[in-house]
């Protein structure tokens, strides 16, 4: 028995779906810990090019049990079109493949709704959340104001459960932002429709992976974003509203019990970032375009284009240490081929002061980045299915990042297939 968590080092939008659906061949299950359909992991395999909301990348593969822990958010209309759009390319999903923690909170059509209503009161401040509900599902949650899953397998209980919440709900969203009111028979009818099809999907997650590990069976965790927007030692505000760190893998699937044996820390060869808060190597001008072009540069859970620039390598270190990676799998290598040199950012001056150590939110707004540059190597490395075939340029972009992070790179992706990746 062993168990991985696949984790995101930076921002998100490393590509950690790609390295589930590559290494979940070894794994019986994968289990999403955190987050909701905010996510947005790509994955490219023999059913074509998959972009996955709330189900776990490793969806993909036949054998494979796949689960939502106690730890995510699940909207059951966008978890309903989502299963019903995979189940049309030809993919199984149903509760002998599929689980859902009895223990997973709910998220509910006024969630979305109070999250659009604030980013609009915040107008220019806005933290740049992606309006599907995460922030307010996860306050409420914290306030002892949500549903959990299992009350869908007692229509009277969630009925009463629902009435009280709603005296709550309908106060704080029509005197705080004006907003429609819901009635229970309205939440009722949504739930019923888009949550009563996977009743049978729902379980006590941790009896399942605890049964598992004592079969002898491999368990993989599944991140969502990245470490520095983690809720208490990301960029906050700007940051997600739980915990994508390792850390809490076990917590968020429903066995804290469980130990981890591997931590992949999944990251880009470039910085990429969607969503607001600070971004040190952001570039703002041509270079940002033919990069973003290059990289097909735009959130697979939002569509919108994302912030790009030159590796970070401060905060990449810092994100291996958050997540406690033993081990780092880098994508998109084959994106910086067109280019003649590569920036590097290895430090930020604050101050007029070199600083090698990820700061606080509040020190970010004076940080400049400190870059050094590498020669490109300007050749298509992506049928290079060997390290030692790799350019000399590019292997000693590889190996300069891995000596500054203190963290070996095992994996090098060279483009979005789950072929095209090299194992060191």
């Amino acid at each position: 028995m062993s168990t991985c968590a696949i984790v995101g080092i930076t921002w998100g939008d490393e590509g950690k779906g790609r390295m589930v659906d590559l290494l979940s061949e070894n794994y019986d299950i994968v289990c999403r810990y955190q987050g909701g359909n905010n996510a947005g992991h790509t994955v490219v395999n023999d059913y074509g090019e998959l972009k996955l909301n709330l189900l776990p990348s490793g969806i993909c593969r036949e054998n494979v049990i796949n689960v939502l822990g106690n730890g995510t958010v699940i909207d059951l209309e966008h978890l309903f079109n989502e299963v019903n759009r995979l189940r049309g390319m030809g993919i199984r999903i149903d509760s002998s493949n599929f689980r859902i923690s009895n223990r997973a909170i709910v998220c509910m059509p006024y969630h979305r709704e109070q999250d659009v209503y604030e980013e609009e009161r915040l107008a220019g401040k806005k933290y740049g959340s992606t309006r599907r509900g995460i922030a307010p599902v996860y306050g409420d949650k914290y306030m002892k104001k949500a549903v959990q899953m299992c009350e869908l397998l007692d229509e009277d209980y969630l009925r009463s459960h629902i009435a009280d919440i709603l005296e709550f709900k309908n106060l704080f969203i029509s005197r705080v932002y004006n907003g429609k009111q819901y009635t229970v028979d309205e939440i009722m009818d949504w739930i019923k429709q888009y949550g009563y099809p996977f009743r049978d999907c729902i379980c006590d997650t941790g009896e399942l992976l605890l049964g598992a590990s004592k079969e002898g069976k491999n368990i993989m965790f599944e991140a969502q974003l990245g470490a520095l927007r983690d809720i208490d030692f990301g960029i906050y505000p700007y940051t997600s509203s739980s915990t994508p760190l390792s850390a809490y893998a076990p917590i968020g699937s429903g066995a804290p019990s469980l130990k981890l044996d591997r931590v992949v820390g999944v990251a880009k060869a470039y910085s990429t970032a969607v969503g607001e808060g600070p971004f040190i190597c952001e570039w703002l001008d041509e270079r940002a375009d033919a990069l973003r072009k290059a990289g097909n540069e735009f959130g697979a859970a939002t569509g919108r284009p994302r912030r790009v620039g030159p590796i970070d390598l401060v905060a990449t270190k810092y994100g291996v240490r958050l997540q406690g990676a033993t081990e780092i799998g880098l994508t998109k290598l084959d994106v910086l081929s067109y280019m003649k040199e590569i920036d590097v950012c290895v430090g930020y001056e604050i101050d007029g002061k070199l600083c090698t150590s990820f700061p606080a939110t509040p020190q970010l707004k004076n940080a400049r980045p400190v870059f050094t540059t590498f020669p490109g190597w300007q050749c298509d490395i992506s049928k290079i299915t060997k390290y030692e075939d790799l350019p000399i340029e590019a292997r000693k972009y590889i190996e300069y990042i891995e000596q500054y992070i203190e963290c070996p790179i095992k994996y090098v992706s060279v483009g979005a297939a789950r072929n095209e990746i090299i194992y060191r």
